[in-house]
């Protein structure tokens, strides 16, 4: 990074600028992504296994591109292109769920999100690594996931507003209407990077060849603990649906997602910013810990305290671990090959979100959605014990 490049809020613009895009495009995907589960289960009239499986699926399916293109992106020293068609394809797959019918058709446009997502994911997450001063990683992506999430808080209020809104239409028309109007802050954000986002790939001399990061053992036993913890990550729909059975509406349910995403939005920079100082392994494995507590705390919820409770506990989780570990490996990445290991981990992190959900799903519909948050709180336990045995020089 060029160190006389301009700064804002102690950040390079350029990551600044891919902030602003992420919040853009985090508030179109967030204005569908809480009356998802009530379309799919109202509207298109989808089972508990088989809806279970759906968002399992559109969660992991972008994860089996992000090491490709991550790969890609260091062959040819190019960010900014794949993370202006990963946006593309992610803005048209959205207002396209306004004219769905079947899930089979719901499935393929998010399939097409998710590999928009694919595409973009480790390029620009290399872009961020690229665009920030050694020692300041967790710092810059503190302040991009802040970002992701602040549009995330805004995209489910703006979702309660046209319920509101929209409440004297029939429930199908009010869903697609959603979806269409999702569009326009994605069309924002293509703007953004088509006329103020720079590119940084070019700047690297040396061409990616091996990837010597992954040959490093403490790096591989990362990744395992990576897919420890995917296989206890349960999609945000089972956090909505246990509002759901709680006797609680579409629209308290999006108020407590919008509670999480707050969270998340509040502790995602100074949680970046610390472990910076107080070192990422650290954060990491107390991220796995709150992951436990908030799982249990959904299991036994009974009242809104509670359930209140478990949804702030996971949004401090998921500011931990979408995070810090993209710091983290983007640390250990030499620069010519940042996008292939930043992919890495969102690759193994994707495989194994998807059987997590799938039998979380049949959980639920096998015994109830409480088993389905006790499993998860099992594997993000064995996930925070493994974590005990990476060296700590590793940071």
């Amino acid at each position: 990074m060029n160190e006389k490049e301009r700064k804002i809020f102690g950040i390079s613009w350029n990551v600044f600028l891919l902030g602003i895009v992420s919040f853009l495009n985090d508030m179109s995907s967030e204005m569908i992504m809480p009356v998802m589960p009530g379309y799919l289960r109202d509207v298109l009239g989808t089972g508990k296994l088989l809806s279970g499986s759906i968002m399992g699926a559109i969660e992991s399916l972008s994860s089996l591109f992000k090491v490709a293109f991550g790969y890609i992106s260091d062959r040819f020293r190019k960010r900014k292109a794949f993370v202006l068609i990963g946006y593309t394809l992610s803005m048209i797959s959205k207002a396209g769920l306004a004219f769905t019918r079947f899930w089979w058709d719901f499935l393929g446009l998010r399939i097409l999100d998710r590999v928009g997502k694919g595409i973009r994911t480790a390029p620009r997450d290399a872009l961020i690594a690229e665009s920030t001063e050694k020692g300041k990683t967790g710092k810059a992506f503190g302040f991009h996931r802040m970002m992701d999430t602040l549009g995330a808080v805004a995209g489910p209020l703006v979702a309660i507003a046209l319920l509101e809104l929209l409440k004297n239409l029939p429930l199908q028309r009010t869903y697609r209407y959603i979806f269409l109007l999702s569009a326009v802050p994605g069309l924002l954000s293509l703007f953004v990077i088509i006329l103020f986002v720079r590119d940084r790939g070019q700047e690297v001399k040396k061409k990616i060849k091996g990837i010597s990061a992954l040959k490093d053992r403490n790096l591989r036993l990362f990744l395992l603990v990576v897919a420890l913890g995917a296989l206890g990550r349960y999609s945000y729909a089972f956090t909505i649906w246990k509002a759901q059975s709680l006797g609680y509406s579409i629209v308290q349910s999006i108020g407590f997602y919008a509670l999480f995403n707050a969270i998340y939005a509040l502790s995602a920079y100074p949680f970046g910013l610390y472990s910076d100082r107080f070192g990422k392994k650290k954060m990491i494995t107390i991220g796995f810990g709150i992951a436990t507590l908030a799982a249990l705390t959904f299991a036994y919820a009974r009242d809104m305290t509670t359930l209140i409770t478990a949804f702030i506990l996971y949004g401090l989780y998921i500011a931990i671990e979408d995070t810090i570990p993209r710091a983290y490996m983007a640390d250990l990445a030499k620069e010519f090959e940042k996008g292939t290991v930043i992919g890495a981990y969102h690759t193994v992190f994707g495989v194994f979100v998807f059987p997590a959900s799938l039998i979380a799903g049949w959980l639920w519909q096998t015994y109830n959605i409480n088993y389905a948050f006790l499993y998860a709180a099992g594997m993000s336990t064995a996930a925070m014990i493994l974590m005990t045995f990476i060296k700590e020089c590793f940071d």
